[in-house]
């Protein structure tokens, strides 16, 4: 069903009528929001059912579906014609660039901006709950294997089996963190809070309802709703490359900004809005590139590698040096302003200066160093998620 506006990205962006694209966004765009809310709701009455990194799982996988959409489809194309390889690149790498480098300070943007405006004060920092070291830690195995590839300069069915066992691993351990204490339900918005106070199969039933009524609402709309968009930004003559690692990750992503941005507006479920993102991250990292190199060769009828060229990979290495460093800044378990705010300003450089973008890797790196030193020397003083992640294992096995 995506197919007709997916395939567009990969090939001419003169494809669709703008004028008649304008019209879907007047349905198509709270369409998307709905849904989002509806997920948002489940995944929040759902932490008090599982864990609350395995309802945001469940959470990032009904968001992303635009996302495997979209990336699916170049994939595909590329497949058929190689001259499209470098858009497989564009797409997976701008989407995992605007989660950090725009998601997560947007994240901190509106939990600050609605702490002063109902407490009188300023946001200094968001504290992660000790569960969320699960979270954290699991951004590491994909991005260290993912040097290798970038290393070998070539993506293969052997790369996806990998990064499927690390998901598969990080839901494992996500499957045996025990649900969010009753005690927090007070602090609910009235909906879950409503949803929880229902008997046991009639909550159950209500949030798996949610979560499918949610994710059907996403999946039949984003066509249109990436049709009407894409036709939007098709006219103001967006070159291809740019489009494809910019603008369409942008609008893919756009239903998990919104559930994000839903919790971040209270101190104490900014946390959880956070973590929708880092969820993603993970996501994208291990099951999304996983995708990959099985749809590519599903094309061509063989197995048969993705090769990078030396202009991809520095796109991966730029990305890669970004999601490292916002690991290495989750690890001592908080979020500071001044950290939001100079991811912000290294995205934005690169993304606007785009000769810039070795500049800002080495940025990246070299902040990176200096975070793993202080976390090293500081290590007795404040507990990190480095040592909270073996003693949540040893506490819940």
């Amino acid at each position: 069903m995506l197919k007709r506006a997916l395939i567009f990205l990969a090939q001419a962006v003169d494809t669709i009528t703008p004028g008649s694209s304008a019209i879907s966004a007047l349905w198509t765009f709270p369409s998307v929001i709905a849904s989002a809310m509806l997920i948002a709701w489940a995944a929040e009455a759902a932490q008090f059912l599982i864990s609350q990194g395995l309802a945001l799982a469940i959470l990032a996988w009904l968001q992303t579906l635009p996302e495997f959409a979209v990336e699916g489809v170049i994939a595909w194309e590329a497949g058929k014609d190689p001259e499209k390889i470098h858009l497989v690149t564009a797409n997976f790498t701008g989407s995992l660039r605007l989660l950090i480098g725009l998601g997560w300070p947007m994240i901190f943007a509106t939990a600050a901006y609605f702490t002063r405006k109902r407490l009188g004060r300023a946001l200094g920092h968001i504290n992660l709950d000790e569960e969320h070291a699960i979270e954290v830690m699991a951004l590491l195995p994909p991005i260290l294997y993912f040097v290798f590839i970038w290393w070998k300069a070539t993506l293969t069915i052997f790369d996806s089996i990998v990064l499927t066992i690390f998901y598969a691993a990080y839901l494992f351990v996500l499957n045996k963190i025990p649900p969010q204490s009753a005690e927090s339900e007070e602090d609910m918005e009235r909906i879950p809070r409503a949803i929880l106070a229902l008997s046991p199969p009639k909550r159950s039933a209500t949030i798996a309802g949610l979560f499918l009524a949610g994710g059907a609402i996403l999946y039949f709309v984003a066509h249109p709703f990436l049709d009407s968009m894409l036709g939007l930004a098709a006219s103001l003559g967006v070159s291809q490359f740019v489009f494809v690692q910019w603008v369409a990750p942008f609008l893919s992503e756009f239903p998990e900004k919104v559930s994000a941005f839903y919790w971040a507006r209270k101190i104490h479920s900014a946390p959880m809005a956070l973590m929708n993102m880092v969820s993603s991250n993970i996501n994208q990292w291990t099951m999304l590139v996983a995708m990959l190199p099985v749809v590519f060769g599903a094309s061509q009828g063989e197995i048969a590698p993705i090769e990078f060229d030396e202009y991809q990979r520095r796109e991966i290495l730029l990305t890669l040096a970004q999601s490292l460093l916002g690991m290495i800044l989750l690890a001592n378990m908080r979020f500071q302003w001044y950290e939001a705010l100079a991811l912000f300003v290294l995205w934005l450089l690169q993304f606007v200066f785009s000769e810039l973008r070795e500049e800002v890797t080495s940025a990246y790196l070299i902040w990176s160093a200096a975070e793993i030193f202080k976390l090293v020397a500081r290590r007795r003083v404040r507990e990190t998620a480095f040592n909270i992640f073996p003693r949540l294992i040893v506490k819940h096995w």
